[in-house]
Formats: C-alpha cells, sequence, structure tokens
C-alpha cells in the first residue's frame, strides 16, 4: 500500500529535517522547501526527498498537489504570509505544525524529554550516547548535529525516544513524556511569552505532565521534582577534579554512587547537561560501567563550543545566542585558555530578543578583549525601528566594532586575539570555512 505524500514547509530546520527523515524511514513520499539548501537539505535529497528554495507555488511537485492524500508539516519560523503556507491553508490540506507530529510519535513509545532554555541539545545527544551504549534501542530526535552518530536524528528501535523539549511556540505541550529533565528557565522567547513568569507558568505545566518523581529539575529552578547540581540536590555531582582536560567526578543520587566518571568536554554548565543525561538514563535502567563508558567516549554535538583549529589561532565556534550562552563559552574559554588575548564575533539571532537583551548582552561580550558585531539575522522577523546591532555597542568597550560577513576573514586574521569565538544561531556559521582559510593562508605566508 502507498503511503501518504507529505510535503514540509521550512524542511532545512534542524528539528523540521529530522522529522523529514523520520518518515523518509517509513517509507513516505516527501518533499519540503527551505529558504536556504544546506547540508541537511542535501542529506535528505540522498535519502529520496524532493527538496527547493523556490516559494513559488509552480514548484511543488504534482504528487504533493492532491489535498486528499497529502499531508503538510510547518515549522513555525516560516513567515505567516508564506505563499505555500497560504496554498496549502486554502487548498484544503491537511496542516499541522512539526511539534503536533513529534507529541504523536512521543505517545507510541516511552519517551524522555529534556527541557529548559539553554543546554537541550547538549543533554539530549549525551543522553542519546548514554542509551546506545547501554543498549537501547532508541529513536531520537535531537536539536542539533551529534558528533557521535553523525546526525540530528536516529531510529534503532522504539525501546525508547530521546527528544528536545521545544518551549518555542509552547511546542513541548504537544508531548507524551514519560520522564523529563529541566535544564534552566531564563527569560527568552519574550515575543511568545510576554514576560518571564508567562514563561516559567508554562515550563511548571509541562512539567505536571509526569509526577515529581519523574521529574529531573535543576536545583534552584522554580519547579518541584527530583533535583540535580554540583554538591547540592538529590542527584549530585561530587568530588569534582580536572584533569588532563577532562572533568572527572562521582554522580550521586538516593539508589546508587557512580564513581569515576570522566566528561571531555568543557563548561560547568556541561557538568549540568551530564548530570540531567545520567539522571534520565539510570531512570531507564542503564547500569553504572555502561554510562561510564558512555559518558568518556561522548563527542560532543557540532557549534557546541566545536574547536574547528587550534593554530595559528583558537577559533570556537558556537550556537550561544543568548547572554547566558555567551557567558558560558567566556566561562568555558577562561578556563581552558587562561591569560590569552580574546575575540568575540557575535551574529545577534531576532530583532525582539536583540531588544530584549540588550544590556546583558553588552555586559555577556564585554567580558571579551575585542567584539565583532554582525548584522542581526531577522529568522522569523520583520526589522523593528530602532533595533539594530548598534545597541549592543558598549561605549566603555574601545575594542568592539560593526562589520559585515565579507569582512569578518579579514577581521579575525588581523587581530591580535590568540582565541577566537564565532557565535550566533542564524547564518554564522557558514562563514567559518572562509576563516579558516584565510587563517591558514594567513600562516603560510
Amino acid at each position: 500500500m502507498t503511503k501518504a505524500p507529505i510535503y514540509f514547509v521550512g524542511i532545512g530546520g534542524i528539528g523540521m529535517s529530522g522529522v523529514a527523515q523520520y518518515f523518509l524511514t517509513q517509507g513516505h513520499p516527501v518533499a519540503g522547501y527551505d529558504r536556504t539548501l544546506t547540508p541537511l537539505t542535501e542529506k535528505l535529497v540522498s535519502m529520496g526527498a524532493i527538496v527547493t528554495d523556490s516559494e513559488d507555488v509552480i514548484d511543488i511537485p504534482k504528487l504533493f498537489r492532491d489535498a486528499a492524500e497529502t499531508k503538510v508539516i510547518y515549522t513555525p519560523a516560516i513567515p505567516a504570509d508564506s505563499p505555500l503556507l497560504a496554498y496549502f491553508s486554502s487548498g484544503g490540506f491537511s496542516l499541522q505544525k512539526r511539534a503536533e507530529i513529534i507529541g504523536e510519535i512521543s505517545a507510541t513509545m516511552p519517551c524522555l524529554a529534556v527541557a529548559g532554555t539553554h543546554g537541550k541539545t547538549t543533554t539530549t545527544s549525551l543522553l542519546t550516547h548514554l542509551l546506545r551504549t547501554s543498549g537501547k534501542k532508541i529513536t531520537a530526535f535531537l536539536g542539533g548535529i551529534a558528533e557521535n552518530i553523525g546526525s540530528n536524528f536516529l531510529l534503532e528501535g522504539q525501546d525508547v525516544m530521546v527528544v528536545e523539549a521545544d518551549e518555542f511556540d509552547r511546542s513541548f505541550m504537544h508531548l507524551s513524556p514519560t520522564a523529563i529533565a529541566l535544564t534552566s528557565m531564563d527569560a527568552d522567547h519574550l515575543d511568545i511569552y510576554g514576560t518571564s513568569d508567562e514563561l516559567i507558568k508554562t515550563f511548571n505545566a509541562f512539567a505536571q505532565k509526569v509526577s515529581p518523581n519523574k521529574r529531573f529539575v535543576r536545583d534552584g529552578l522554580r519547579v518541584e521534582g527530583n533535583t540535580f547540581g554540583l554538591e547540592v540536590g538529590t542527584h549530585q555531582v561530587t568530588n569534582l577534579k580536572t584533569q588532563e582536560g577532562c572533568y572527572v567526578f562521582d554522580f550521586h543520587t538516593p539508589q546508587i554512587t557512580i564513581s569515576k566518571l570522566k566528561l571531555p568536554y568543557p563548561g560547568h554548565h556541561n557538568l549540568m547537561n551530564a548530570a540531567a543525561a545520567l539522571a534520565l538514563a539510570l531512570e531507564v535502567g542503564c547500569d553504572a560501567d555502561s554510562l561510564r563508558n558512555g559518558l568518556a567516549t561522548f563527542m560532543g554535538v557540532d557549534r557546541r563550543f566545536s574547536i574547528r583549529m587550534t593554530s595559528p589561532k583558537v577559533l570556537v565556534d558556537d550556537y550561544a545566542h543568548h547572554p547566558t550562552e555567551i557567558n558560558a563559552v567566556v566561562d568555558a574559554l577562561e578556563t581552558f585558555y587562561p591569560g590569552k588575548r580574546k575575540l568575540g564575533v557575535f551574529q545577534p539571532h531576532l530583532f525582539s530578543r536583540t531588544r530584549d537583551f540588550a544590556k546583558d548582552f553588552k555586559k555577556a561580550l564585554a567580558r571579551f578583549d575585542e567584539v565583532a558585531l554582525l548584522d542581526i539575522y531577522p529568522a522569523r522577523e520583520l526589522p523593528m525601528e530602532g533595533v539594530t546591532s548598534l545597541i549592543l555597542m558598549d561605549e566603555s568597550h574601545p575594542n568592539t566594532t560593526l562589520i559585515s560577513k565579507a569582512e569578518l576573514a579579514d577581521k579575525v586574521a588581523k587581530s591580535f586575539a590568540e582565541v577566537v569565538a564565532i557565535m550566533g544561531a542564524g547564518d554564522i556559521a557558514f562563514e567559518v570555512p572562509t576563516v579558516m582559510q584565510t587563517l591558514k593562508n594567513q600562516h603560510h605566508e
């Protein structure tokens, strides 16, 4: 029996592409649009999908034009005035948000969900790796490319599902989790929630989906449940040491103590991510030896403190797009490269986020010796009057400049900084290879 065709509006997004891969593995014909073609869309094409960067309705393949047969999945990141959404909406097609689809899948098997304004992708990627090294056959939907599997999607079985519980657009309310971890609740997405209190209220509503004993909450957050932290909480990181560039620690819970765990991944925030992942892995029966092996062999997530080169400069590529995340990058740099001159290159993401957190962005960026700002990446938003990258310029920080993407490689090459962090959630990542090549050329001259 032929399976229903599925068309994705915004197929290239990190979350959408994972769902597209899922349906391709289930034998559905898949097509979709995204405004930017990337390695993710190339992968989908190699798996059999039809992908276009044309928003013209005429470019929808014939197979996907039958409203009675075709399911349409879209992301709320697509602008409301999209001609494709207008065509499908007016044409009687069945339209569903990605979050609804993930929710339906989550109801078919045990589901471990990781929520939080920061830390979701690293925690879910680590949890996926821990479960695999413990012999679990899992399905995973990740918000980044996990280096251990080279993908943002995994389908090996239905023992358990791992998923990022995304707070954007209240997406996580569609999930049916059996246990959750909550890593952070910093103010974000205020274009959706309006206030920080409303955001916290919604996180609490999500937490209510499981009983308190199935919640693992970072110590200090305003949600009832088990707590994890450094020397605090029901699930504790204890006896922490740093050895040969790795964290070595014990993990203590009411039921078990796992000694001499090794995490080869910098930043105290990643210790908290590891605690959350370990707590959930223990919840589904993983044993101590497998967890010890899994943690020690975790390779990280693409663009989460990814060290692209170490000579002639250290070049770190990171998805950081919130002040808390920039501070986490600086903390890790100061731990691993103390005393080195540091340049922070930042592409702000969303006009609303830039406006809402301008003061905190300035404070975080001022921790670098030099700062280079790119124009704001608009994503789903239209420009806002008076909101540009200039509002992040700190007059008290004389080494702050506003540059174009075309000037980026030259700026990095000419900088006296020994360590460079390139940060942002927009398209800045596509500039990293050019920066690397420029540095290599300069080094060989």
